[in-house]
């Protein structure tokens, strides 16, 4: 029998392909597709039935005037018709936008300033560490109550006013202070996810570049703006994406602390949908109510992700 090395170039491409190698690799083939399916087929039917599934169908909800009980009925755009027109709808977006915007900047500024505070390697620092992430682990609901009997009209700090025969603060009955009562009890509480974040981002800045740094005479506060941050900078952007998604969602904590009070003056957009429109059987309006909020939650991460694509584009030249 003549051997495949013996065979000339040509005898040796008809020989590979001839049908018989043909069927070879497409066995091959088949056998790595049934792999691959086999790893990956779990997993996507989960994610279909769990995530696209629920989506749709409250898409399609949001379509229709249903109660939760009767038959649902399209009636089309009027939810988000509806959902412009309404006032209550009006003022738990702006609150929810102050809370987010100012949320954000303070948790990812203060989470930062404290990574850099502590980014040396030392057990005060890993002390300080976990102070700072400690809230983080506790649940919002039980953070809430707990910030509550601490700043409410009885709580500790007024109780404390009056024995000096000081006048009660109104932290958390007072629309002037309220809201921004509750921003500071959420920095507090999700901050330090931040600075666990920007810890371990730090811990990748090479050392060589922070050397080179000091010899050329640079200072800690022009070593940080100029090398450090910027080269965390993907790092920041995912801390905000979360930290903005987080807080357009947030109402754990404004059940506990604040129940939306005073008139209205904490309520959230979440807030709203689950604690009104669910609650007086609004179930079409308040899933298109949904379904608006996470539109925005989407479109929002995708603007703060393109603008740091745009200025590492420009950076980069």
């Amino acid at each position: 029998m003549v051997e495949l090395a013996e065979l000339t170039p040509r005898t040796r491409r008809s020989v590979a392909a001839s049908p018989r190698a043909d069927a070879g690799r497409g066995r091959a083939r088949f056998r790595e597709a049934a792999v691959t399916f086999g790893m990956i087929g779990p997993a996507v039917l989960l994610y279909t039935v769990l995530t696209i599934v629920p989506v749709g169908v409250a898409v399609y909800l949001s379509f229709t005037d249903w109660d939760g009980f009767s038959p649902a009925r399209l009636i089309g755009w009027e939810n988000y018709q509806h959902l412009f027109d309404d006032p209550s709808s009006t003022e738990a977006w702006y609150v929810t936008a102050l809370i987010t915007v100012i949320g954000t900047a303070l948790m990812v500024g203060a989470g930062l300033v404290y990574a850099l505070l502590l980014k040396g390697r030392s057990r005060t620092n890993s002390f300080f560490r976990a102070v700072a992430y400690f809230p983080h682990v506790i649940s919002a609901l039980i953070l809430g109550y707990l910030w509550a009997a601490i700043l409410g009209t009885n709580g500790a700090v007024n109780n404390t006013l009056a024995k000096f025969g000081m006048e009660p603060i109104g932290f958390l009955f007072d629309e002037r202070y309220a809201l921004y009562t509750l921003i500071g009890v959420i920095v507090w509480a999700g901050f330090g996810f931040n600075v666990v974040l920007f810890v371990a981002a730090l811990q990748t800045v090479p050392a060589e570049l922070l050397e080179a740094a000091a010899i050329d005479g640079a200072t800690r506060r022009q070593t940080n703006l100029r090398i450090v941050i910027p080269m965390i900078a993907p790092v920041v952007t995912v801390a905000t994406v979360l930290n903005l998604v987080g807080l357009l969602r947030a109402y754990d904590i404004v059940v506990s602390l604040t129940g939306g009070g005073p008139a209205g003056s904490t309520q959230t957009f979440t807030y709203l949908i689950l604690a009104r429109s669910f609650e007086g059987t609004k179930v079409g309006y308040a899933t298109a109510q949904a379904v608006f909020l996470m539109v925005v939650s989407a479109a929002l991460a995708l603007v703060v992700t393109a603008l740091r694509n745009r200025q590492d584009q420009a950076a980069t030249g």
